[in-house]
């Protein structure tokens, strides 16, 4: 399974910004996808999933409203839309895939992309 993301970038305040994540390897019927992301010093967080079959999304508190994520399984494509950006979503943005049920905890995760870095600046 490899996953690659790209899309990361500076942008200001209030501005939007579009992540990608291309998914190969093996057909992910199963499979829930994430997105989460590290600033320098913390934790690496839980933003938002995917269920790759049923489409079924959820979202951290602190993007509701303003990040959605989607698949597109024909194109084997995962995307983050980010709007309204604040200048605390700034950090390393990576996507994930796990076979099994929907968790939040980046442990649980099995496969990484590389990371793509979104700067966000007041």
């Amino acid at each position: 399974v490899q996953l690659q993301a790209s899309g990361g970038g500076l942008v200001q305040a209030g501005d939007s910004l579009i992540l990608s994540c291309e998914v190969s390897g093996r057909t992910f019927s199963g499979y829930v996808m994430g997105w989460f992301r590290q600033a320098p010093g913390k934790d690496r967080d839980f933003v938002a999933g995917i269920s790759w079959s049923s489409g079924t999304t959820r979202s951290a508190d602190s993007v509701k409203g303003r990040f959605t994520i989607s698949r597109d399984a024909a194109k084997n494509t995962m995307n983050l839309q980010m709007n309204n950006l604040k200048p605390e979503d700034a950090a390393v943005y990576y996507c994930a895939a796990r076979l099994g049920t929907f968790v939040t905890m980046a442990k649980y995760y099995n496969y990484w992309g590389q990371g793509t870095l979104v700067t966000v600046s007041s």
